[in-house]
């Protein structure tokens, strides 16, 4: 039988795996390097594939005797991996071969999103500090604030706000040459004015250039000390919510400007006092599991418009229904420490609302303070859901009491 092909199956790529199974459909793990990055290594289960391929000069070979289904990137490692063998092994489902950078670098994608004619925010991406100086007199954002992160990172891993822009060149000097999450080394650093404004999330699935939506998501975010874009909270939004259009016009035109024509995506959009403006897009699931949330939500996601498409088993909608509220509460942790009072989180699985909760920190634990996505998953979050949105806002008051219950042991300096 065909399988399916995905490229680096972690975090939410794992989730295609038990989607196609159910669908009857074999899946085989194609990787682009032979362990996966440290932070992704726990959602790999070799278990659930037919077969392992670690990328070779045998690869092309070995896919064209396979003639999968489909060839999909699992998480932000598999994209460009993705991208170049399905333009040379299987042209019928390439996306724009050219703008293959402009869905995976962050300055790459501004540049693509110009030049369709959208707006962006103000940036450069460069490695030579005498550049950025330049833009900022050019542009006028001297002490202005300005966000400073890396190129090809994931997880808001890097992302700092520099405040009135003082010691810019510090953060952009810190960042240069680091080797971020995903193991690469930043050999570019992204500036970029900081814009103000309600941050969202558009989730596609594309299939011929049409994209569908699967739904859109608030984000709450909020500065931890010197790190934001630290995740506070995330709220599955109704479709006739007034910036629900807005929003998803602004994301489809951001998709056609990076090229994109098969495959699952996130559009992260800034809503301003002037519309709309990207922040980044990823091209595969939204990453941390939220497709599985997303069917509580809304009855679809977009790894099941995947299997649904490349199976012919079913339709694909344009928009979606929202099923139930719904919103993930993030835990943080404010300082580094030891952590005590965990048994105030105890009263999280007896809420009214309550659908799931991942508890990671245990009294004893020693934790650092929560500065990206990624060290969010060191404290925890709790999942919501309930026919009464009333009902989940209380339920998510009552988590951050409990929340308020962890202490912290800082440090002695």
């Amino acid at each position: 039988m065909r399988p399916a092909v995905i490229v680096d199956p972690y975090t939410s790529g794992a989730l295609f795996a038990p989607a196609f199974h159910e669908a009857g459909v074999p899946v085989v793990a194609l990787l682009s390097s032979p362990a996966p990055p440290e932070v992704y290594a726990a959602s790999f289960r070799q278990e659930d594939y037919a077969e392992i391929i670690v990328h070779s000069g045998h690869t092309q070979r070995r896919l064209r005797e396979l003639d999968p289904v489909c060839l999909l990137p699992g998480c932000e490692s598999g994209v460009e991996l993705a991208d170049a063998l399905t333009a040379e092994v299987f042209p019928e489902w390439a996306n724009v071969p050219e703008l293959t950078p402009a869905r995976r670098h962050k300055g790459a994608m501004a540049e693509a999103v110009a030049l369709a004619g959208l707006p962006i925010i103000p940036q450069v991406c460069t490695a030579d500090p005498d550049e950025v100086t330049a833009w900022i007199a050019k542009y006028g954002l001297a002490g202005k604030d300005l966000v400073v992160k890396p190129p090809k990172s994931a997880g808001t891993d890097g992302v700092s706000r520099v405040a009135g822009g003082h010691g810019w060149r510090e953060v952009f000097d810190a960042r240069l040459g680091r080797r971020n999450r995903l193991g690469l080394v930043n050999d570019q650093v992204l500036v970029q004015q900081h814009a103000v404004g309600t941050e969202y999330v558009v989730d596609l699935f594309s299939h011929g250039g049409d994209h569908t939506v699967a739904d859109v998501c608030r984000y709450g975010k909020v500065d931890n000390g010197p790190h934001m874009a630290v995740y506070e909270s995330l709220e599955w939004l109704a479709p006739d919510d007034p910036v629900v259009p807005v929003l998803t016009e602004h994301a489809k035109h951001v998709l056609d400007a990076v090229g994109l024509r098969y495959g699952t995506a996130h559009v992260e959009l800034i809503l301003t006092d002037h519309g709309p403006r990207l922040v980044e897009v990823g091209i595969r699931p939204h990453g941390g599991g939220h497709p599985r949330f997303c069917r509580v939500a809304t009855g679809d996601s977009q790894v099941d418009r995947a299997v649904r498409h490349f199976t012919g088993r079913g339709e694909v909608p344009e928009g979606y229904a929202l099923r139930k509220h719904m919103r993930v509460v993030f835990l943080m942790s404010r300082t580094a420490g030891v952590v005590r009072g965990t048994d105030s989180l105890a009263v999280i699985p007896e809420l009214a609302s309550h659908h799931e909760s991942v508890i990671t920190v245990r009294a004893g634990d020693r934790i650092e303070v929560t500065d990206d996505l990624f060290a969010t998953f060191d404290v925890g979050f709790v999942v919501l859901a309930h026919d009464d949105r009333q009902q989940v806002l209380a339920d998510e008051a009552a988590v951050r009491k409990a929340e308020a219950g962890l202490e912290v042991v800082a440090d002695r300096g």
